[in-house]
């Protein structure tokens, strides 16, 4: 990731193809040692590809993959109304309250 992430941020840059010794650099001035192995599958996938084209076909895949939702809560909403929805919502927020006292620190502490 970090590799793909140095290659995105010289891409910004508007260096267009970044070479191997440029996603070093980058690596190197935050303190990261690159891996030539990496570096070089990294730089063999995208080579000859535009980095827009590839984000936006990423994004129509990210989209078509499910992302949860209210899941637990739509059924009982269906089926038992708004109070049958609510009752469980109210439990759960106590449960994480309590689940926070449990660590013996607050986050104003």
């Amino acid at each position: 990731m970090k590799y793909l992430a140095a290659y995105l941020l010289l891409a910004l840059a508007g260096n267009e193809t970044p070479s191997g010794s440029d996603i070093k650099e980058v690596l190197s001035s935050v303190g990261i040692d690159a891996e030539e192995e990496r570096l070089e599958k990294l730089l063999s996938e995208l080579e000859g590809k535009n980095i827009q084209e590839l984000i936006a076909e990423g994004s129509t895949k990210l989209a078509s993959v499910p992302s949860g939702g209210a899941g637990g809560a739509a059924a009982p909403a269906a089926a038992g109304g708004a109070a049958a929805a609510e009752a469980p919502a109210e439990e759960k927020e106590e449960e994480k309250e309590e689940s926070d006292e449990d660590m013996g620190f607050g986050l104003f502490d």
